[in-house]
């Protein structure tokens, strides 16, 4: 839907810049870069559609989103519930394993750091887990990663409604890895004591996803575990 010049979403002329010192908008760090496009990757000005298999039908009537494992207190959010918990706005951008980058996407939703101290997250949990209604589709990320103050529960990009094709109603994003880290269509997300590799990193995608990360095996970010093996598909 929004992979034409003539879409609202397509981006003309410079990359957005992060707005100037606004105490309401976190400014994610890569967008402070002087250099924003990581190795091997090029601008978008598209907001290109990429799944793994179809769109869930998410029904907001019946839409739950669940959080549990290592906590104090399990929660679930109706979605009347989770539109009145506290709001936060990130400007980040948006690396995919495909090799493009969307530069300059203005997040809005629930921090994932408002939900870790409403949970209370125990002592021992090192990793999470992310949860789609795609076919209860995974994806794993430390908790030092999750834990970000950029970390949200989206359901607005550039002040609109995130559409079916994008993740809606409510995405995690994660700008500082990988985008197919960001989980679609979010159903749950669990605080585990060990790594649970999700539906791509069982397919070979790495197993943590820093598009930053430069060396001898991971010549352009963290894309893949074994970089001579690379896995088919994408999800982001």
């Amino acid at each position: 839907m929004y992979n034409n010049p003539d879409s609202e979403k397509y981006q003309t002329g410079a990359p957005p810049l992060p707005p100037d010192a606004d105490a309401e908008i976190i400014i994610s760090a890569d967008t402070r870069r002087q250099e924003r496009i990581p190795a091997g990757q090029s601008r978008t000005r598209k907001w290109p559609v990429l799944h793994a298999t179809t769109v869930p039908a998410v029904n907001l009537d019946t839409w739950k989103l669940e959080i549990g494992g290592l906590v104090n207190t399990p929660l679930s959010f109706t979605w009347e519930e989770f539109q009145q918990l506290p709001r936060t706005r990130v400007f980040a951008d948006f690396h995919c394993v495909t090799r493009w980058s969307r530069l300059g996407n203005l997040w809005e939703g629930v921090s994932a750091q408002e939900i870790m101290q409403r949970a209370g997250v125990h002592p021992d949990a090192r990793y999470v887990v992310a949860t789609g209604y795609d076919g209860d589709w995974t994806t794993n990320l430390p908790l030092k990663d999750f834990q970000s103050e950029d970390v949200l529960l989206c359901d607005l990009h550039d002040g609109q409604p995130l559409i079916p094709d994008h993740g809606g109603p409510v995405r995690l994003i994660v700008p500082l890895l990988y985008a197919w880290k960001s989980a679609k269509w979010l159903k749950r997300i669990d605080f585990l004591a060990k790594d649970a590799p999700g539906y791509w990193e069982r397919c070979g995608y790495h197993h943590h996803g820093d598009p930053w990360v430069v060396d001898k095996n991971n010549p352009d970010g963290e894309r893949f575990e074994d970089p001579d093996q690379i896995p088919p598909g994408f999800d982001e």
